[in-house]
């Protein structure tokens, strides 16, 4: 029942429990796209701390293992024991004069040596004593061995009286210490045997809640593929923003570029337009302007050329100065006349007609409509894949009916009742053994108590004989009329010595059989525990069944070659980490075959494969702005002659600057005398500057804006046949990669969504096999087990026994000392019978 019940606890957290998975789930907040948020495995508290702190204890126990140490430095003897747990020792016992089998008992020899030596020791010390003690008895029997009631008095008797008293008090202090430290570990493990039934209800606890959690850790695993589940609808139901958005974003790199080049040639045309429109009012406008300063210009000429004819001009009596003033005006006025002469310059009324009818289609709009063909392709996606997405969706639910089924492969219920079985009864057990562990402590603290009162009953006549001597001794009082205070001190240091003799070899007896069974539980157990020495032995491979290497693998799983040992479960365990990764449960239940992300989404590839689109529907540029643009490199701006334009837009509108002219003038005229003459030709010079104001100043800025209209002219029919063609050229281009070879990256795009959606699969069991192998059925309570035996055996008793020893040995060691020094120092505190006597009376009569 033992074995099965272990079988089952082993195999309990391979076995989910049975249920259906829970489709319905309250719906998750999504997580950034391409990362689930599975959340946390729930995880129970595990209540047992496998951890002992003795407190001021642990200094003798500290204390202990150093004197170990010192007596055994050897190191753990894995080899030797290696080889006698093969042997089973019984080689050695049967055949033991075979040299191998000798060697091997000379090393365990070697071993124990320390041990050997200091039990030799104690043996001897047993033996002895009460050989010592009877003879001792039998001499002062005889008034030998200090028998004799007599006292010889020396000069120094105070001073060794003195140090005999020193040296005993000192002895009995430090057996006293030993005696204490006896008592101390004697309660301290009476004490931790009363928390062994803690520590025992605790680890019952935690394996009842190992048992309950796992099955709801699991359920939990199971219940999470709808995390995966929504996030797989969520991005089928918006298959259009994501997987159209994507082949969108492609195609708008080179579809941009050309519908740009339209939307750049419709400006154009439009600028054009305003071109013309401005070459032609300015010609109209310069046309007129020019016709009517030449007749203002003349009238001005002739006006001043009938001014010039003044008297004053031409008579000898004039100023001379006047006179060559006037020829020097009369000499200026031819170029007093037009500059630019526009009449002569054809229009442009038939190229404005032709861009006119142009502009009358709106490019813009139409490459907006191309745009928004375009920009449509999610919606298009969203059309031509519908009954995929359904059939997919279908398919999801069926992915999760597969996944929950692991649930239903094996009778969890009645293993999970029989390992719950297993563990009460176990219990119960072990609860019924408290009775018989308290009896057997009681019965053991009363044996420790009764040593102890053994070397308390010495070191109470040893302190009473002190007191009684130090308080009864009279230094006046000779050997034989000592007071019976003092002598009732030396009498009971006597009967200490007595009891000394008749204790001394059980105390030492006891002391060896302990030294003996806690150092080597100390040394072989305890300390290769916590260096995992021990675990070694345990794992060496063929130990305990010749035909296999590893024995758990080997009795599991019947695959001794698994590396699986004991020190590689414990220390797993006691990571907390799941036993399905602890145990290498996958030999069982293979969780990487059964969960394979490959199996599960096949039809899930097969159908997005599937998926066929089609954006031959995306029209560009329609039939109608292609015509468009072919009208614009016909409108015939190469035939306006730009080079008669440009020529007579850059003379001047008169062949002088008429604002100079018009300087000069008024200068010379106010060099003339005052009179007619000069009021005449001051009024001449206000017409020109009213003719430069009005007139020429207004067709300057004509002429300006004519400029510029007719050199952006020049630049946009420079080319502009060749340059129509290769933005048709472009935009055919792009109408073709999206008619005709879409198809590569639309299989691409496709790829890269059937791999996000299969992505959010492989999560989830990836997150499965994690969980499974860290997070689900951790199985500390296991190696708190393991620590909880190490902890009652080693740290509680093991090391509570040696403090005892040791404190019990050390009093008994020093009982030695104590009887010589209670001896001699007897005689100084007992009544004596006889006495050395001086004669003073030879000395009166000499």
């Amino acid at each position: 029942m033992l074995e099965i019940g272990t079988l089952l606890l082993l195999l309990l957290p391979v076995f989910p429990v049975s249920g259906e998975l829970q489709q319905e789930t309250e719906q998750r907040r999504l997580p950034p796209p391409g990362k689930l948020d599975f959340g946390y495995v729930p995880a129970g508290v595990y209540e047992t701390l496998a951890h002992y702190e003795p407190g001021p204890i642990g200094i003798l126990f500290h204390l202990v293992q150093t004197f170990l140490r010192a007596v055994q430095p050897n190191a753990f003897p894995h080899d030797l024991i290696v080889k006698l747990a093969k042997d089973k020792f019984g080689a050695i016992q049967t055949e033991y004069q075979k040299p191998e089998n000798i060697v091997l008992t000379l090393q365990a020899i070697y071993y124990e040596i320390g041990f050997l030596v200091c039990a030799a020791v104690g043996l001897l010390f047993a033996i002895l004593m009460p050989l010592v003690g009877l003879f001792f008895c039998m001499c002062r029997c005889c008034d030998n061995c200090g028998g004799e009631m007599h006292q010889r008095q020396r000069k120094n008797a105070d001073c060794r009286r003195g140090l005999l008293g020193t040296l005993l008090f000192s002895t009995s202090l430090v057996i006293t210490i030993g005696v204490l430290c006896s008592y101390a570990s004697n309660q301290n493990l009476s004490s931790q045997v009363k928390n062994i039934r803690r520590l025992v209800n605790s680890n019952m606890r935690d394996l009842h809640t190992f048992a309950n959690d796992t099955p709801m850790q699991i359920d939990y695993l199971i219940s999470q593929y709808a995390t995966a589940k929504n996030k797989v609808i969520y991005d089928l139901n918006n298959i259009g923003p994501l997987l159209g958005g994507r082949i969108h974003q492609e195609l708008h790199k080179e579809v941009h570029p050309a519908l740009d080049q339209v939307l750049n040639m419709a400006g154009a045309m439009r600028e054009t337009r305003e071109a013309l429109e401005n070459v032609s009012v300015s010609l109209v406008v310069l046309q007129e302007g020019t016709g009517k300063l030449s007749s203002d210009l003349s009238r001005v000429r002739s006006s001043i050329n009938r001014t010039l004819s003044h008297p004053d001009c031409h008579d000898e009596e004039s100023d001379a100065t006047t006179v060559q003033l006037c020829s020097s005006i009369r000499q200026s006025l031819p170029q007093l006349q037009i500059g630019a002469n526009f009449t002569r310059l054809p229009n442009v009324n038939s190229q404005l007609e032709r861009i006119n009818e142009v502009v009358k289609t709106d490019l813009s709009a139409v490459v907006q409509r191309g745009f928004s063909s375009l920009n449509d392709t999610p919606h298009m996606v969203i059309e031509q894949t519908r009954s995929v997405v359904d059939s997919v969706q279908s398919l999801v639910d069926g992915i999760g009916n597969n996944i929950s089924s692991f649930s239903k492969v094996f009778p969890v219920q009645s293993f999970l009742s029989n390992y719950t079985i297993f563990i009460s009864h176990a219990h119960a057990k072990i609860e019924d053994y408290y009775p018989e562990i308290d009896k057997i402590d009681f019965y053991r603290w009363i044996g420790c108590i009764a040593l102890c009162c053994m070397v308390v009953l010495v070191l109470a006549f040893n302190y009473l004989g002190l007191l009684c001597g130090t308080l009864g001794y009279d230094k006046h009082a000779s050997p034989t009329t000592r007071g019976c205070i003092s002598n009732t001190g030396g009498t009971m240091l006597m009967a200490g010595v007595g009891f000394s003799f008749i204790f001394s070899w059980v105390l030492m007896g006891v002391v060896t059989i302990l030294f003996l069974a806690g150092g080597n539980m100390e040394k072989l157990v305890c300390e290769p525990f916590h260096n995992k020495e021990l675990f070694k032995v345990v794992d060496t491979p063929y130990l305990i069944n010749p035909e296999w290497k590893n024995f758990i693998p080997g009795y599991l799983y019947n695959d001794s070659e698994l590396e699986l040992t004991v020190e590689s479960l414990y220390s797993t365990c006691k990571q907390n980490r799941g036993i399905y990764s602890a145990m290498h449960l996958d030999k069982i239940f293979n969780m990487s075959s059964y969960l394979n992300t490959t199996v599960f989404t096949k039809d899930v590839v097969d159908k997005l494969e599937r998926v066929k689109i089609d954006l031959r529907g995306i029209i560009l540029l329609e039939a109608e702005g292609k015509q468009n643009l072919r009208d614009f490199s016909e409108v015939g701006l190469s035939e306006i002659n730009y080079a008669d334009y440009l020529e007579e837009v850059n003379k001047g509108v008169t062949e002088v600057d008429l604002l100079s002219f018009t300087r000069e003038l008024e200068s010379q005229a106010d060099l003339m005398p005052r009179g007619p003459l000069q009021t005449a030709l001051k009024n001449h010079v206000g017409t020109l500057q009213q003719i430069h104001r009005q007139q020429v100043l207004p067709m300057e800025q004509t002429m300006s804006a004519l400029n510029q209209s007719i050199r952006f002219l020049e630049r946009t029919a420079s080319d502009l046949s060749n340059k129509v063609i290769a933005v048709l050229d472009a935009v055919e281009a792009a109408q073709y990669l999206i008619s005709q070879n879409v198809t590569l990256l639309i299989n691409q795009e496709t790829r890269k969504y059937t791999a996000t959606i299969i992505g959010y699969f492989h999560q989830y069991i990836e997150w499965v096999k994690a969980s499974l192998a860290m997070e689900v059925a951790p199985c500390k309570p296991f190696s708190n087990i393991l620590d909880t035996a190490e902890i009652m055996s080693c740290s509680f008793l093991v090391d509570s026994m040696n403090v005892f020893w040791m404190g019990l040995g050390c009093s008994t060691l020093f009982l030695l000392p104590s009887v010589i020094f209670a001896v001699k120092l007897a005689k100084y505190y007992r009544r004596m019978d006889t006495e050395d006597v001086y004669d003073d009376a030879l000395e009166n009569w000499n």
